[in-house]
């Protein structure tokens, strides 16, 4: 099985988990002499046996991402910083939105805002980032598609 299948596995059990949850919670509690919609017993064994399949493509996904090795860095080190620009990017590019806003002035009298940091190079650092991002996201994907697990 490649990475990505077992990726695209672990997703898929994870909204059907969810999906049970809510079906758990639904069929928890009828009216006294009424008959739940489904059975309960019957939701928690297939979350017994959900959960314990996702356990092991975590952990299975887990260790080949800790042992695949790309230009001497661990995928699971390229998952680690790709989590890591994404984070900085949004906080960047709202940054740049606030930064970036007009204030309109209405009379010559109101108060002047100006940005307190160089838009335009913030800018173009953002977009270096998204192409870095975009960059890294491509070498995970060929990782995923190429290796087995």
């Amino acid at each position: 099985m490649k990475l990505a299948t077992a990726l695209a596995e672990r997703s898929a059990l994870q909204t059907r988990l969810t999906e049970l949850q809510s079906r758990l919670i639904s069929n928890a509690k009828v009216q006294e002499g009424e008959e739940p919609a489904e059975d309960p017993a019957a939701l928690l064994a297939e979350m017994e046996e959900g959960v314990a399949r996702l356990e092991e493509l975590i952990a299975k996904i887990n260790l080949v991402n800790s042992r695949t090795v790309s230009d001497g860095v661990t995928l699971t080190e390229l998952l680690a910083k790709r989590d890591c620009l994404k984070r900085k990017l949004a906080m960047l590019r709202a940054f740049l939105d606030s930064a970036s806003a007009r204030v309109d002035r209405f009379t010559r009298t109101e108060i002047r805002i100006r940005s307190t940091v160089p838009v335009p190079q913030l800018q173009k650092q953002a977009d270096d980032l998204s192409k870095e991002l975009r960059e890294l996201d491509e070498r995970i994907q060929e990782l995923n598609w190429t290796t087995e697990i």
